[in-house]
């Protein structure tokens, strides 16, 4: 029982990490899942268009699925549009707002769709067959051959056949210094691709972590504290469920009036539910310890609040658990 209670805080502690790592396998295979089985090039004049769907579009329905999964988008997005009062205090309005909080999660959204399209890359079906069927290849291999339609028709075949490379290349010798194995650029490209990403990664992460407002400590403090509400949270609402569940029940079947239950207004819920952004003149844990602390009909997120992408936990402390 000890090890389980200590794998479960293991994964608690690590759960971003694991996530983001959980995300990349399953991107990984279903790649090579899309290669080996679905993708099939048809080596003629739908080479671009053909390979270009596969090393895009994929990548393109993972990036909206990050949205759609993502739990802040929901927490931004639920319940905004009736209410006129809930902006930004600057000039840009809502649209500065929701900037502020989708930047992050747009980068964290990132991670599936740049994943797909560097193995994609490394694995270099979908590019070779796409490449095959550029107009700009073309030119650059074919511009020198003594019969450039034949040519172009061979480049097609080149993802089915790779004996036809070795053929173009006999047709005319003055074609070796175009002709590079589409196979080694997709790789390269790839390559390049993994390196951008881990160093822009590495220079964000820095960057973000140097302008922290709080230091490494409180940080750990602050994880701690809102597992610990998240637990309590749970615990409470459950117990407030119950007994209001009970009482309305009990007054249905007895036919008697309710007696008075205190619970949260419309207007209590929606406060606890804005997007975190810190502040430097108070220092409050989470939305919740901000309402109880704060002036409650005052409550508020302005542009002078900090959206940082260190705190970004704090919004996912309890809708990550609630499964939005």
């Amino acid at each position: 029982m000890e090890k389980l209670h200590t794998a479960v805080n293991f994964c608690i502690r690590y759960q971003k990490t694991l996530g983001y790592s959980i995300v990349s396998l399953l991107t990984i295979a279903s790649e090579q899942i899309f290669s080996s089985v679905a993708f099939r090039c048809p080596c003629n004049s739908w080479n671009i268009l053909y390979g270009c769907v596969f090393l895009l579009v994929p990548a393109i329905l993972l990036f909206l699925l990050g949205y759609m999964v993502n739990a802040r988008t929901w927490l931004l997005l639920t319940g905004s549009c009736p209410q006129e009062k809930k902006q930004c205090c600057g000039s840009w309005g809502k649209g500065c707002f929701y900037l502020k909080v989708l930047a992050p999660v747009t980068a964290s959204i990132l991670v599936a769709p740049l994943t797909w399209i560097a193995v994609a890359l490394l694995s270099a079906s979908f590019y070779e067959c796409a490449a095959s069927g550029s107009s700009f290849i073309r030119n650059q291999v074919c511009r020198d051959m003594d019969n450039p339609e034949a040519c172009w028709e061979l480049l097609e075949k080149i993802p089915c056949d790779e004996k036809v490379a070795r053929q173009l290349l006999n047709e005319n010798s003055t074609s070796k210094g175009g002709l590079v194995s589409f196979r080694a650029q997709s790789q390269i490209l790839g390559w390049l691709l993994i390196v951008a990403i881990i160093t822009v990664a590495l220079i964000s992460t820095c960057i973000s972590r140097c302008f922290s407002p709080v230091s490494y400590f409180q940080l750990k403090f602050w994880k701690i504290y809102l597992e610990k509400e998240r637990e309590h949270f749970e615990t409470k609402a459950k117990e407030h469920a119950a007994q209001l569940a009970e009482r309305n029940i009990n007054c249905f079947f007895e036919a008697t009036n309710p007696p008075p239950f205190q619970t949260p207004s419309n207007e209590d819920w929606k406060k606890i539910s804005l997007p975190y952004a810190f502040s430097k003149n108070d220092q409050y844990y989470s939305m919740i310890h901000k309402y109880i602390s704060a002036n409650r009909d005052k409550i508020s997120t302005c542009e002078r609040d900090q959206f940082s992408c260190v705190l970004g936990f704090v919004d996912e402390a309890h809708i990550n658990e609630q499964g939005f």
